[in-house]
């Protein structure tokens, strides 16, 4: 019996120690130290969560910077990638129905697509694209607002971000913000710098 109560007092600490205790005080340093991480990494435009940094989601319409495609069709509850092999029919036939759409929406693109306009990401919601990516959706924009191009491709430099510590990853744009400032640049009708 002095057994059972050894092992029920042992559960019961630290029930409250794992259970209580460590996740209150590592959501506190989290709000302390790492606030908007903590918080989702929320995007905020004129007092309104617009979505987060760390996830894509679409954007309807030609005026728009488009994102990269989603497996899981933009849902955070679904994240999930296609799982089919580069040599698959199934994943060629769908890169070229991609392309195809592309070709739809972006006239006289080329004949050079960066893969992540034709490709989803791992997650299925990679909220960048490369700066090309972006930069090849230009014409498209410039005829549905008409920004004169070299101000798009400023306003895409302007949001780029480059490789982390100058060493990981590749240079990107935020797609969520990158529209945020477009939005901006149109009911503001400035000039970028």
């Amino acid at each position: 019996m002095k057994s059972i109560i050894i092992a029920l007092r042992t559960s019961i600490v630290f029930m409250i120690l794992c259970g209580l205790v460590y996740p209150l005080a590592t959501t506190g340093v989290a709000q302390v130290l790492f606030h908007k991480q903590a918080e989702g990494s929320l995007v905020i435009h004129n007092g309104k969560v617009e979505g987060s940094e760390l996830l894509a989601q679409d954007f309807k319409g030609a005026q728009w910077f488009h994102p990269r495609l989603s497996a899981a069709k933009y849902d955070p509850t679904a994240s999930a990638a296609t799982n089919s092999a580069v040599a698959s029919k199934e994943y060629i036939k769908k890169a070229e129905k991609n392309i195809e759409q592309l070709r739809g929406e972006n006239r006289n693109i080329g004949s050079k697509i960066p893969p992540d306009l034709i490709t989803t990401s791992g997650s299925g919601l990679d909220p960048d694209l490369s700066p090309e990516a972006a930069e090849l959706q230009v014409p498209r924009i410039f005829k549905a607002t008409g920004i004169a191009p070299d101000q798009l491709i400023a306003l895409i430099k302007k949001n780029q971000k480059n490789r982390q510590l100058g060493l990981f990853g590749e240079p990107r744009v935020n797609i969520l913000e990158l529209n945020i400032q477009l939005e901006k640049f149109i009911q503001n009708k400035h000039i970028i710098n």
